[in-house]
């Protein structure tokens, strides 16, 4: 008996220890995993030997946070990591860093400091799932190479137009991508000295442009829903762009257009649907050769102000199997010149009232585009706010029915399509 008590004291005695060491070793490790408060947290941020990953609970941290190491900080729904309104939430200065499930708030609000909720600079940054609210500027790339941005949503602050930052910012940014996101209420999402970027699946509202691209060289713009912004997409000074199943649509206001280019080359266009803006398309010197065309093939162009506005000559401009619907004016080139240097051929026009007698789904008279009050709004610009009324039309009506009057043509179809094409988004 005696023997059996003292081997069950030894027993007990392990067990007691075992125990203890345990609680030591999760108390220790604890910390590491799930920090209790945002000091905890900044601490094992800052720590050069602290984790490589952090798991953070269902909470607010109330902190700002500066990474200068490879790093996972993973959250949960609910997890806020909350900045004191001054700088920037989450300064990332390092390669292989990931954030995820997390919502930024409270950063400072100093445009010369670009004060941010997320800003990032290293190689392979990866922020999913994240909730960047009422920030300055809301997440920026900057010399961030290979990052990704997904699956997130950025909203700006509630205040006037002029006064926000950007929602969504690559420069310098090579092979990024922006994926499954949705900007509201910031002023632009921008592209700038970036090559090769992603942009697909997002959605963009309420806000300056939709998507700024300058200088971003061999980009694509793809299944994007850009609506209600001031621009949907303006690209500058960029070659070999494509934009493709894209809604861009709700652009009013005097500056108001769906898609506007300037001095850029070789771009394409294609399954776009450009609704209900001022100006669908706006063209400025591009391309600046005819060598590297500009390419409009299976778009929808409708309810727009003007359909294509042009601000120097079309040489080099493609447009092929579009449909133009119901637009107030199909064309209007600045400076009172013509889109006959365009090459158009086999696109539907909504106007257009000729015949397809052999039925092969293409007019046997080709579509001319002449319109009388086009003229007289280029002569005496103050005609314009009649565009679109009941007397301007009149005045069209009566030079289609008078020819003599001296409408002058502005754009030729030479095969119009009879039946308006299958155009889809996807």
């Amino acid at each position: 008996m005696k023997r059996f008590a003292a081997l069950w004291t030894s027993v007990a005695v392990v067990s007691v220890g075992l125990l203890v060491r345990a609680d030591a070793e999760n108390r220790e490790l604890a910390p590491a995993d799930e920090p209790a408060d945002g000091e905890a947290l900044r601490r094992l941020v800052e720590d050069p030997s602290g984790p490589r990953e952090i798991r953070l609970l269902n909470r607010t941290y109330r902190t700002t946070l500066r990474i200068t190491r490879p790093l996972v900080l993973r959250g949960q729904p609910g997890t806020t990591i909350l900045g004191s309104n001054v700088g920037t939430v989450i300064d990332v200065n390092a390669d292989d860093v990931t954030l995820e499930h997390l919502e930024v708030r409270g950063s400072g609000g100093r445009n010369t400091t670009e004060d941010a909720g997320i800003k990032a600079r290293g190689h392979r940054v990866t922020v999913k799932h994240a909730f960047v609210d009422s920030n300055l500027f809301g997440i920026a790339f900057e010399e961030c190479k290979s990052c990704l941005l997904e699956d997130s949503h950025v909203r700006g602050i509630d205040t006037d137009l002029s006064l926000r930052g950007d929602g969504i910012k690559l420069w310098e940014s090579d092979g990024s991508t922006v994926r499954r996101c949705h900007m509201e209420r910031s002023r632009d999402m921008v592209v700038w000295y970036s090559r090769h970027v992603l942009l697909e699946d997002n959605v963009v509202s309420d806000s300056r442009y939709g998507t700024h691209l300058m200088y971003a060289h061999d980009s694509t713009v793809r299944n994007t829903r850009m609506v209600g912004n001031i621009v949907g997409i303006f690209v500058m000074y960029s070659g070999r762009v494509r934009v493709e199943g894209t809604l861009l649509a709700g652009a009013h206001g005097a500056a108001g257009m769906g898609i506007g280019f300037k001095e850029s080359d070789a771009i394409r266009l294609e399954r776009n649907v450009i609704l209900s803006n001022t100006a669908g398309v706006y063209l400025d010197r591009t391309p600046r050769s005819a060598a590297e065309p500009v390419v409009f093939e299976r778009n929808t162009l409708a309810r727009n102000d003007v359909g294509i506005r042009f601000h120097s000559s079309g040489k080099g401009i493609v447009f092929s199997g579009n449909a133009f619907r119901d637009n107030i004016t199909l064309v209007a080139v600045d400076g009172g010149g013509d889109a006959l240097s365009l090459d158009i051929r086999g696109n539907y026009w909504s106007e257009y009232e000729g015949y397809d007698l052999d039925g092969n789904g293409v007019g046997d008279v080709p579509f001319v585009y002449s319109q009388l009050s086009t003229e007289l709004t280029d002569r005496h610009p103050s005609l314009a706010f009649f565009r679109g009324t009941l007397a301007l039309g009149l005045v069209d009506a009566v030079a289609r029915a008078f020819p003599l009057v001296g409408a002058r043509k502005l754009l030729v179809d030479p095969a119009p399509l009879h039946k308006v094409p299958e155009i889809s988004l996807q």
